[in-house]
């Protein structure tokens, strides 16, 4: 058994011990998931590829950058970093970060941004006079999100040192699989190739012979049609090759870096490879929690029976996600109803203005996004819906802290975002039920609604007052000296054990916008406590004291929330526990 080597022992290795790596280094990933959860299809489908890249290129001087990042593992174990305690407090993070080593060129964690990022250090190293190769690894869904798209059509004169990994495990670009095309790509970025492509240019290029054989070429390339998309945004094709081949990837990727000449290069891999469960169901073993079970979440696992029985009674309505349909809960009901169902991949943008056009015309879509993933369609959201004031309802899933997927994910900026959008009605639902009626208020509303809830568990809250049309807050508890505005599950949970033996009221918050005015009237007076897990500034609670500002009420309002820093793993617990959103915490503020 090889212990595994750091990257520069690594070159020392044979194809054999090489391949034995690649399973010890499966092996560990799988102990670790296993201990912690984490993302195990996709890391298991890219050791091969990993250690290729790094067996070839110089590291950390050369620049790898993953999109997404959720497939960085093997690169972690690599780089010589200990997932025994991977995604937990003052462990390493599940993404790759620079602050974590050296050896992660970019944050990572949403989906398209390593072309740009990669032409990024292309142009800087260019300018700088510096010598590295840049390599981005992006998957075939993440390679259409919209700004991959730009980056890579924005210009046809891409930078030499430059590498597209096409991680392709789902969806094939193109069937030019046949031993030609293999062979052909071979040769194009081998040094000879290129050196006798300028000798052609510079003898024969504009005789008969030439124009001829360049004839042929292009011949070639026509019918070949991804050579020809590629070449015309400045990359050049080779592929589609196995990721899994040690001793292809090596070779092919050597050629590469030694040719200079800015590539796509496109290779099929095999989610969860080499554990057969994930390999059978890669969507299922995406992201487990520990001991390998599927995480399971309240409101997603519930949203699939709600929505059944809406579209029983309103067919018009359609649910869209973007390529999150597992996640949040779309599973069930786009089995029971597909022609109402839309997954538009990893396209937030489209999936919002998409909602918008059916908006406008007639139908009823609601949109099923994480929130921390809404926040890259928020000029869609502002210009395209609310401006419009469209009937588009937004449901933001894993709204709130979502601990161990950290600073990338967390959810905690979505009422800051959202609440100051003129026509949005903004809301949030204490258990099922609530959120059901919601979004029966909203199909009536005929105007742009927002509704966010967190994942997880949920515990139970007694219902008092049904949600109805007037958007009046729940008083779930009766008190006289303070009052606590609670917004969320989590939130309302805090503040029913905070207050316990003290005289102090309990509201469910559960409209951010409109604010109720009738309860901060009756409440005025009173020591009271907005708790929020969103962002202090700009969140319910500032929302709250500029009300009493802008109606001239001196009120004492303690606001707490998120503070202004980035939330890193940790569990949700820990989490809350560092921005002061405890039991303890808040009972000291209780009179």
């Amino acid at each position: 058994m090889i212990t595994i080597p750091d990257s520069k022992s690594l070159k020392q290795l044979n194809i054999k011990q090489l391949n034995a790596l690649c399973q010890e280094l499966r092996s560990e990933i799988i102990r670790v998931v296993d201990k912690n959860g984490g993302h195990l299809s996709s890391n298991l489908g890219t050791v091969e590829l990993t250690v290729a890249l790094h067996y070839v290129f110089d590291l950390p001087s050369d620049k790898i950058i993953f999109d997404v990042g959720h497939q960085a593992y093997a690169h972690k174990l690599l780089s010589g970093r200990d997932l025994s305690h991977i995604r937990k407090e003052n462990g390493v993070s599940g993404f790759p970060d620079p602050s974590e080593s050296e050896f992660d060129a970019f944050s990572v964690g949403h989906a398209g941004t390593s072309i740009a990022s990669g032409l990024g250090y292309c142009y800087s190293r260019d300018k700088l006079g510096d010598n590295y190769n840049v390599i981005t690894v992006v998957g075939d869904a993440s390679l259409f999100n919209g700004e991959n798209l730009e980056a890579i059509t924005s210009s046809t004169n891409k930078p030499s040192n430059f590498l597209v990994v096409l991680n392709d495990n789902g969806m094939s670009i193109n069937k030019n699989d046949n031993g030609l095309y293999k062979v052909i790509s071979k040769i194009t970025v081998k040094k000879g190739y290129n050196r006798f492509n300028s000798f052609l240019s510079r003898t024969v290029g504009k005789c008969f012979i030439g124009r001829w054989l360049k004839a042929i070429k292009r011949f070639l390339k026509r019918s070949m049609s991804i050579n020809t998309i590629t070449d015309s945004v400045g990359l050049k094709y080779v592929g589609k090759f196995d990721g899994h081949n040690l001793k292809t990837l090596i070779k092919i990727l050597a050629d590469i870096r030694d040719s200079n000449v800015p590539t796509l290069l496109h290779l099929t891999t095999v989610k969860g490879k080499g554990l057969p469960v994930a390999e059978e169901n890669s969507s299922k073993f995406h992201g487990v929690s520990k001991d390998m079970q599927v995480s399971k979440h309240y409101f997603s696992g519930g949203i699939s029976s709600v929505l059944n029985e809406i579209v029983s009674k309103n067919p018009n309505v359609h649910a869209i996600t973007a390529g999150m349909k597992d996640g949040t809960g779309l599973s069930d009901f786009a089995e029971k109803h597909p022609s109402n169902f839309i997954d538009v991949g990893i396209c937030e943008e489209y999936a919002v203005t998409l909602a918008s056009g059916m908006a406008i015309s007639g139908t009823k879509p609601i949109v099923f996004i994480y929130s921390t993933f809404m926040q890259r369609a928020y000029d869609q959201i502002v210009h395209d819906v609310c401006l419009q004031n469209l009937p588009v309802i937004f449901c933001l899933d894993r709204a709130g802290l979502v601990g161990s997927d950290g600073k990338t994910h967390q959810g905690v900026f979505d009422l800051s975002y959202l609440s100051h959008v003129p026509n949005l009605t903004v809301l949030a639902p204490k258990d099922l039920n609530e959120l059901s009626l919601m979004i029966e208020e909203a199909l009536k509303l005929n105007a742009p609604v927002a509704i966010r809830y967190p994942n997880g568990k949920i515990q139970n809250t007694e219902e008092t007052a049904p949600f109805t049309s007037d958007f009046k807050w729940e008083l779930l508890q009766k008190g006289g000296k303070n009052v606590i505005l609670a917004v969320g599950p989590r939130m309302i949970e805090l503040a029913l054990n905070a207050s316990k033996g003290t005289d102090t009221a309990v509201y469910n918050a559960r409209t951010i916008k409109p604010l109720d005015a009738n309860v901060l009237n009756e409440i005025k007076g009173k020591n009271v406590i907005t708790l929020e897990d969103n962002a202090e500034l700009g969140g319910f609670g500032t929302h709250v004291l500029k009300y009493y500002a802008d109606n001239k009420v001196l009120q004492k309002v303690t606001v707490l929330g998120v503070k202004d820093a980035f939330v890193v793993h940790a569990s949700v617990e820990k989490q809350l526990e560092k921005n002061g959103l405890t039991a303890n915490a808040v009972k000291k503020l209780l009179t």
